[in-house]
């Protein structure tokens, strides 16, 4: 058990160490970490989450409805009520308020749920979660937030920034590869169209760097921000780590919806740390780096005890 959780868990933090290293090294800044996130952004991360839906049986789609249904729920509810919280009871601004709903409401799975549910609940099975989250994050997480980052850059007055309209910031939104490519995977799993198998190995090859360049700029990221501790920093990451799969679990059990077995893997789903695209999108709006890449550290740290302890606890 815990020789899953290392395994899982410590690639990701030396990856963050070695992009560090390089930006004390001086061979990256914090420029060079914005190239490597534009390159994940548009290439990369696209390609990765459109081949692993396009991989994924139809019938894991859209069977296991109780299981999907409470992670889908789970997933949205642990973005809206944080966003809602943030910027209206606690009064931050909007795009600190998307980064923080984002940091709390989108686990890792698509690097770190695979090897660990895998184990613990076999690939098939585990594909379903990494499956649904994926989905989530891309029909709704990064639209979302995106477009609560627009809006929020454009209120800044940068120059740049997409235009303010709802029905632009959709229009930019859904151009962004990141949501229409994941999208019409989606579209193609249902519909049964397959994608030659030569084509796939060739999409697989430039999103197998996903995971890594993506950690090694926000170690980049975190060397030029240094990691700070704070209170918002300390509520997201207790959040993520904790309150959600904690009060997912306080819910279900009594409801009964799922089996003990799905509803092992729904916690133990929702206790992976704070997904990577968060450090990306806030790098890619300049809004709260520092803060969030933070968040994404200790989040990650931290999750090797707060998921080997809800392994032990659920006995899974």
């Amino acid at each position: 058990m815990i020789s899953t959780i290392l395994n899982a868990m410590l690639p990701i933090v030396v990856t963050l160490v070695l992009g560090m290293v390089a930006a004390w090294h001086q061979d990256f800044d914090a420029d060079g970490a914005r190239v490597l996130n534009r390159m994940v952004m548009i290439y990369a991360l696209p390609l990765v989450l459109f081949t692993g839906i396009l991989s994924t049986p139809r019938s894991q789609l859209v069977g296991h409805t109780a299981l999907t249904a409470v992670l889908v729920l789970s997933l949205l509810a642990s973005y809206v009520i944080p966003f809602v919280i943030a910027r209206y009871a606690v009064g931050r601004d909007l795009m600190s308020s998307a980064l923080q709903a984002l940091a709390i409401g989108c686990p890792n799975l698509g690097f770190v749920g695979l090897p660990v549910l895998g184990y613990l609940f076999g690939p098939s099975v585990a594909s379903i979660s990494v499956a649904v989250s994926s989905l989530v994050l891309v029909v709704f997480h990064i639209p979302v937030t995106m477009m609560l980052l627009a809006a929020g850059a454009a209120r800044r007055g940068d120059a740049s920034g997409p235009p303010v309209s709802l029905p632009a910031q959709i229009v930019a939104t859904l151009k962004e590869p990141m949501v229409w490519g994941p999208l019409l995977g989606f579209v193609m799993v249902l519909l049964e169209i397959p994608l030659p198998t030569a084509l796939m190995k060739s999409f697989d090859l430039l999103g197998a760097a996903t995971a890594g360049v993506a950690l090694f700029s926000s170690g980049i990221t975190l060397y030029s921000q240094r990691v700070m501790v704070s209170v918002p920093i300390a509520i997201t990451t207790l959040s993520r780590n904790v309150l959600v799969p904690a009060a997912v679990w306080a819910a279900v059990v009594p409801l009964g919806v799922i089996s003990e077995n799905q509803m092992k893997e729904a916690v133990i789903s929702l206790a992976i740390p704070s997904a990577v695209v968060c450090v990306i999108l806030a790098v890619q709006f300049r809004a709260a780096e520092r803060e969030i890449a933070s968040t994404i550290f200790w989040s990650t740290i931290l999750s090797l005890p707060t998921v080997g302890l809800f392994i032990w606890l659920l006995g899974a």
